[in-house]
């Protein structure tokens, strides 16, 4: 399969679970069909349409393709049908969240690499893919951004952006690159939740 699609794919993947998180945050607050849906959209494309306007591919993806508006719809759909019982909510979200963002820190550095950028602005593009479109939800659902707590959550975005941009910067662009950055972006944030591993505080 040509490396593209590979990467268009694992960008609707990344969609799907990030509009999942959204709608079982919706579950979560009680919310009804419409702004689970709601939900499902800001978290599944804010990070790919941020991604898309600071690099200048302008309509963005998700306004040119009916794939991303769909792929988030049927998330939400999906989850406002079958969620679980509220009280394992939570760890559900967590879990595809961190799946959320592996697959965007990966697909948002390719994707500022094609459009040629640096390595540095690139990585940090890649982070910003992955932490937008959660950002943007727990706003909407007034919940302090995971971003802003303790938690590690942009180290492991900013690690598995920087593996796809160092890579291609060797010129080295084979397809495993992006795909082990996201298992190490994933595995990392997942420790973090499980082991409490935290940013440092002010005293």
């Amino acid at each position: 399969m040509d490396g593209s699609v590979v990467l268009h794919v694992l960008d609707l993947v990344g969609i799907f679970v990030f509009g999942i998180t959204g709608a079982l945050v919706g579950v979560r607050k009680k919310l009804d069909v419409f702004g689970i849906l709601v939900l499902a959209l800001v978290t599944g494309l804010g990070g790919g349409f941020l991604r898309d306007v600071l690099i200048g591919a302008t309509p963005p993806a998700a306004l040119q393709d009916w794939r991303y508006l769909v792929v988030p719809v049927t998330a939400g759909l999906i989850t406002f049908f079958l969620h679980p019982r509220i009280g394992r909510v939570e760890r559900l979200v967590n879990i595809f969240d961190a799946a959320g963002l592996a697959l965007f820190c990966v697909t948002g550095a390719v994707k500022a690499i094609d459009y040629g950028l640096s390595p540095l602005p690139a990585a940090l593009l890649g982070t910003i893919s992955g932490i937008g479109g959660g950002v943007v939800r727990d706003v909407l659902s007034g919940r302090v951004p995971v971003v802003l707590r303790s938690e590690i959550y942009a180290t492991p975005a900013l690690l598995g952006a920087g593996i796809v941009v160092v890579a291609a910067a060797l010129d080295y662009h084979e397809l495993w690159v992006p795909i082990m950055g996201a298992v190490i972006c994933f595995v990392i944030r997942l420790l973090a939740i499980r082991r409490g591993w935290n940013a440092p505080l002010p005293r």
